[in-house]
């Protein structure tokens, strides 16, 4: 680590080196009695109006004093009006600060360096989330800047147990990862298992949160995600209350949560701003799409290309009299109509909102009749297909959606070859997959496997707050209760 020297011209020198003689690097040099002071800050992230308010102001009151060095050098450091100021001796710590949006002021003859905080705003406000929709409750999301991000969750967790832990991650673009969790919930091992990983990673760089999911290696085993990825600071805030551990990424709008299980990924944060008997019909309502978009199409294929037995005999009439004359086998055209779907659905979301909803529905329903019209699949399938598509709409997170898909193949490939045995043996993978998987330790399917019976109050169905009195185990053994004994819920 290269200590600073006494010499300005010198520090600049390196600093110009360093950079390239990069052009957004702003320096001076003032000279006050027999002193001489010099700045240097990069303009791309500095703010000119706080440098000047915060520094050029100050200095304005020594032009003329006559004082020696050492007593200019200790008279600035104590009178920068500037709540975030610092010492450094070291040009390691001098770029990353400069680099960060701080001003360098230098003091010839001394061998330390005095920062102050100028950042320029780069990010845009509070806004609406665009990826998690709001119909009631907060309507503020996460951003790009860090500290706004913690600052929508201090805001609502105002708990002097609530811990953030920084570290810094990345040769390169040395960006800062905070753990946050409460102190007295949190399970403390989990905390520490996800520091030694974090602080283990030797990478480049660090551009957003999906670079952390991967390299945490948490849920790199399973096409189903075992982290959260999140816009909303309430949800957040909740998770954190209920025991969880959330990752911010400098520079990203979405925050991770940990463990992150399967019923979390049917749950949303308006739940608990409803009714809880209108919650729990929506929650058994997004169960039942699940298993919809998962095992329909594969299904299907089952009962018509190899179990005709199980059809009823009117039902099977009507099947073989829309699919005479059909060139594909059924198997085919499921495939076929579910790649087009799938590919709609994505250009949907790639293409810009005032142009997307319209390609989704001109799509689907052009292609849908063109293909039925032009003999290339039976009507059964398009309705097969849009109803295993519609119910896949009721998730919004990706990596989730992407299992779904996964799964969805693997079922249809099994029918295939299988018919209704392939189907079952599918369902038998597909369970014990899930049963197999943990996140930092906690079973996927908790509180279902392992049962927990106090959980499953919070689980497929709500029930009144004031029934939900324990946090759940697997999450959390410390501060168990987190609604006491009052009289109102009566």
């Amino acid at each position: 680590m290269d200590k600073l020297n006494n010499n300005i011209d010198n520090i600049f020198k390196n600093i110009t080196d360093k950079y390239g003689n990069s052009s957004d690097i702003v320096k001076r040099i003032i000279n006050i009695g027999n002193s001489t002071i010099a700045y240097v800050y990069l303009e791309s992230v500095s703010s000119d109006e706080k440098i000047s308010n915060f520094f050029m102001k100050n200095i304005s009151n020594y032009l003329n004093k006559k004082i020696i060095f050492d007593d200019l050098f200790n008279s600035l450091k104590n009178s920068i009006p500037n709540s975030n100021l610092d010492v450094i001796n070291n040009y390691n710590d001098l770029f990353y600060r400069l680099s960060s949006g701080f001003t360098c002021i230098f003091v010839e003859g001394n061998d330390t360096s005095i920062l102050i905080e100028t950042k320029v705003s780069l990010d845009r406000g509070v806004s609406e989330s665009s990826s998690e929709v709001v119909i009631r409750g907060p309507k503020d999301s996460f951003t790009e800047s860090h500290s706004k991000n913690l600052g929508l969750i201090r805001k609502r967790i105002k708990d002097n147990n609530l811990w953030f832990n920084d570290i810094i991650v990345g040769r390169r673009t040395k960006s800062k990862i905070t753990i946050g969790y409460i102190n007295d919930i949190a399970d403390l091992d989990k905390v520490e298992i996800l520091k030694k990983k974090l602080k283990r990673l030797d990478v480049d760089g660090i551009l957003d949160s999906g670079y952390i999911r991967e390299f945490l290696k948490i849920d790199n085993s399973s096409s189903f995600p075992q982290i959260i990825s999140t816009e909303r600071p309430d949800l957040t805030c909740g998770s954190l209350l209920e025991g969880k551990i959330v990752i911010l990424v400098e520079n990203s709008p979405y925050v991770l949560l940990l463990p992150g299980i399967f019923i979390d990924f049917l749950h949303t944060s308006e739940d608990y701003y409803q009714k809880p008997m209108n919650v729990s019909l929506t929650r058994i309502l997004r169960l039942i799409s699940f298993l919809i978009t998962i095992i329909t199409p594969a299904f299907y294929i089952a009962l018509t290309t190899w179990n005709h037995e199980v059809i009823p005999n009117e039902l099977l009439l009507s099947l073989a009299k829309q699919r005479e004359g059909m060139p594909l086998p059924s198997a085919i055209e499921v495939l076929l109509m579910v790649t087009v779907f799938e590919i709609l659905r994505e250009a949907d979301l790639r293409t810009p909102s005032t142009a997307g909803t319209a390609i989704g529905i001109v799509g689907a329903l052009v292609l849908g009749e063109a293909a039925v019209s032009a003999g290339i699949v039976s009507p059964i399938i398009i309705i097969v297909v849009a109803i295993t598509s519609i119910s896949g709409f009721l998730y919004n997170d990706m990596d989730f959606i992407n299992g779904i898909r996964w799964w969805r193949l693997i079922f249809i490939l099994f029918s295939m070859i299988l018919g209704l045995f392939g189907f079952i043996i599918a369902g038998l993978i597909f369970i014990i997959h899930l049963c197999s998987i943990e996140s930092l330790n906690v079973p996927y399917l908790s509180p279902i496997s392992p049962l927990y019976i106090e959980s499953l109050k919070d689980s497929f169905i709500r029930l009144n707050r004031f029934k939900q009195k324990t946090r759940a185990p697997y999450l959390s053994k410390k501060n168990k209760f987190k609604i006491g004994d009052n009289k109102w819920k009566n």
